[in-house]
């Protein structure tokens, strides 16, 4: 099924956008590092320009790079670490143009310290959020074919329409993984691959197919591998298919 990338980034970027105001609200009520002191209504409006000009910068650093990391603390700390500068300047700015107060050279450290523990806090509760999120991103050009399309006629009715994210071999049973829920149905797993031979995907394993827009991160360990999907699916990858992954780009 092509769905059009343009509403689903919309989504997604509404989302983020929803998630960084209900934090910045939270501050504001909090009052943390000594805001408490300013009016509510001075809080609000700093709190929000800090939290949601900062996760600008946090979700762009992730979307560049904290991606490609395996594992939920590295992934935390590259972003948390690498966003803390360009958070640290707008507070600088922030502060500077609402109450016109600077931040002393030697007081920095312990600036960007305060600014590193709100973007640790703020970045992890983003990865928790997405974790168990269903939204995944299908970049089918508009007019292209479902080439999936026999394959999902399998499914039941609520998940025909679904975005196919991966297909797990069980004994004599295929078990779908859509962003709808799962299904168990009956067909070879030779034959389902056979059926999404056009449909762009890899192979990971003697008994996993996963769709190549559903990939989110592979870290690699001795040869082998572990896929996680943008659902938060873990899926192992074996020596004997990492190369196309690695092709592929994921390295």
């Amino acid at each position: 099924m092509a769905r059009a990338v343009v509403p689903v980034l919309l989504r997604r970027v509404a989302a983020e956008m929803a998630l960084l105001t209900a934090v910045g609200v939270f501050m504001a009520l909090l009052g943390p590092f000594g805001s408490g002191a300013n009016p509510m209504g001075e809080r609000f409006v700093y709190w929000l320009s800090l939290i949601l000009g900062g996760g600008v910068f946090g979700v762009a650093i992730d979307e560049l790079l904290g991606r490609r990391l395996a594992g939920f603390w590295r992934r935390l700390a590259v972003d948390s670490l690498l966003m803390t500068p360009a958070v640290t300047g707008l507070v600088q700015l922030v502060a500077h143009l609402m109450f016109g107060v600077g931040t002393p050279l030697p007081a920095l450290p312990g600036l960007a310290f305060q600014v590193l523990v709100v973007c640790i806090a703020v970045m992890a509760l983003r990865q928790l959020a997405w974790r168990d999120s269903k939204v995944t991103i299908v970049e089918v050009p508009a007019g292209e074919p479902d080439t999936a399309a026999a394959f999902r006629q399998r499914l039941s009715a609520r998940r025909r329409e679904a975005v196919l994210l991966a297909v797990q071999a069980e004994d004599h049973y295929l078990r779908v993984h859509t962003d709808a829920g799962e299904d168990l149905i009956t067909l070879r797993f030779a034959d389902a691959l056979a059926e999404l031979a056009a449909t762009p995907g890899f192979r990971t394993h003697r008994s996993w197919w996963v769709a190549a827009p559903a990939l989110d991160a592979v870290r690699w360990r001795r040869g082998r591998g572990e896929a996680r999907l943008s659902s938060g699916l873990m899926v192992p990858v074996s020596r004997s298919h990492a190369a196309a992954l690695k092709q592929a780009g994921w390295r």
